[in-house]
Parts: C-alpha cells; structure tokens; sequence
C-alpha cells in the first residue's frame, strides 16, 4: 500500500488506534500510518478491513457482521498458501513477517509494507458470468476478447481470461481496458509481468479450490512495486468480496444457472440490490436477512478452504 490519491470522502468507521494515525478510508478498508515512525518499520502501513459492504461502486447499509475479520482470515491463509505452503513458487507479498496489529483491531488487520501501488485492477475470469455474461450476450466478446458461440451463463470458458480494469481517479468509476492500454499505463514490461502473475496465482487458487469442493470463477488481484523493484501481490487476495466461489458439485449437476452458480461470496448482496434498486440515487438499506445470509457465507467458504 502506499499514500492513497483516490480518496473519494466516503463516510468511514475508522477508529482512533494508538500508535497509528488514519490516513484514508476507502469503500471497505481503513489505512494508518505510524503516528511516530521511530516505533515501526520504515514504510509500515496498517490495513483495517471493515464491515462496510460495497456492491455496484457503492457502500451499503447496514454492513456484514463480522466480515472483516473473516476476510482478512481468508487473505492471510490465502497469502500463506502464496508464499509456499502449496508447493509453488513463492509469490511475494505486503505482509511484514513478524509484526503485530494493534489488539483493539488484531483479527481485522494486517500490518504490510508500503508499495507503489499499479493503477491497475487485475482481473482474471475462469467462468463466464456476471458483467461479462451481459457483454457475451451484446457481442460474443469479454472485455474486448473474441469467444466461441453458445456458450452459456456459467460456463467455464476455453481458457481463463486476464481482463485488466483501470482504477480510476476520485468520483469515477472503474474502467475495463484492453491490454494495449494497460501496457500505455504502465509499460510493456510491466503489463506483461501483471497479467503472467494474475494468471499464475489464478491457476494455483483454482486448483486449491478445486480441491475444496470449491470453483474458482473469477477473482481480481492488485499489486505493488517494492523499493527494489519487485512486483508485490498486495490488499486483500481471494476473498468472497474480490472473487466469485461456486460449489463445484452444484456446478456439475445443476441445470439452471441459479442452481449451477451456488455462490460462497457477496452474489446474494448483488443480486438483492439488482433486484430492488434501479443504481439512481441512494441504494436501499439491506434487510436483515440479506445480511444475515451473507454473513453465513462468508464463514462457509472460510471454513471449507481452510478445513
């Protein structure tokens, strides 16, 4: 993470923390510095995932019980299994080994190393399904990329996609580019460096996954630059908030997309809002058992890929 230039003044719950001072708040997350850097690391950040919500750019009220904390369980596993523990090549990550949060926010935070942060959202598609599905049915295409015909909403496409979005700056909305402006964003070498890594991670999840019982659909991934030039996985990584998990045997059996799409993430937020909310003006509050129903969710998955 790094000193943040998209701060769109969302309403935020972040707390006064000893020893940190908060510096940005964006839809979801909370980051601090060290209110004195002789007590910390050079470049030490503090990352507090919140129980805010956001669906369709927006951030919902009421928030999901718990989800901070079950999240950053989830990134910390998953950033666990990244740097070795499945047998791969190390992935290099934010988190400062060893450190320790503040109490008052231990099972939601993580304390990681400032980045230079890529202007790059990368998303890597496994599935066709969500905002690509609606783009399939206008034009045989996701994100620009040619696909074959008849191919349904669920379906696992003949190789997974990398579609890089751009993070746009305060008061706009994220932007699905090609490849030839990812490379005019962020050069040759480095576009091409993002897209190999997304795509390697993405392969190694799904496959984790696969074993769980779980697919993988798509996910989005973002990385920094440390100061010695190293591409570095940072912010939350294959969470139930940044990726869609199907179970796998529902997939295979069911006839329906709905029965196919059995989703372990925040779909059931997507869809209520879908539902009852036309994106003009305020979006309504969630009920209770939208909520509630997320919330069991989120532990689900947890405790399957963790099991």
């Amino acid at each position: 993470m790094t000193t943040p230039d998209r701060d769109n003044e969302r309403v935020t719950d972040a707390r006064e923390l000893p020893g940190w001072t908060h510096v940005y708040s964006g839809k979801v997350r909370d980051l601090y510095r060290p209110a004195d850097a002789a007590d910390a690391a050079p470049g030490t950040m503090l990352v507090v995932a919140s129980d805010r919500v956001s669906a369709f750019d927006h951030v919902l009220s009421p928030g999901i019980p718990d989800k901070g904390a079950l999240l950053t369980s989830l990134s910390l596993w998953w950033f666990d299994q990244l740097a070795g523990a499945d047998g791969g090549r190390p992935v290099p990550n934010h988190l400062v080994a060893g450190a320790t949060p503040p109490a008052e926010v231990a099972d939601r935070a993580m304390v990681v190393r400032a980045l230079d942060m890529q202007p790059i959202e990368c998303v890597v598609r496994g599935y066709l399904t969500g905002s690509g599905w609606a783009e399939y049915r206008a034009s045989q295409t996701v994100c620009g990329i040619p696909l074959p015909a008849g191919l349904d909403n669920g379906d696992r496409l003949p190789e997974p996609l990398f579609t890089p979005a751009y993070k746009a700056p305060m008061g706009e909305h994220d932007e699905n580019i090609t490849f030839a402006r990812t490379v005019e964003l962020v050069g040759a070498e480095r576009a091409a460096e993002l897209r190999d890594a997304s795509l390697e991670i993405h392969t190694r999840a799904a496959a984790i996954a696969e074993e769980k019982g779980l697919i993988l659909a798509d996910t989005k991934f973002e990385f920094g630059v440390d100061a010695d030039g190293i591409l570095t996985l940072a912010d939350e990584v294959l969470t139930s908030d940044s990726s869609r998990y199907w179970d796998a045997e529902a997939w295979r059996t069911g006839t329906t997309p709905a029965e196919r799409m059995a989703s372990f993430d925040k779909q059931i937020v997507r869809d209520w809002l879908a539902a009852h909310w036309d994106q003009q003006g305020t979006p309504p509050e969630l009920p209770a058992d939208i909520v509630a129903r997320t919330a069991d969710k989120y532990r689900e998955l947890l405790g399957l890929l963790t099991a």
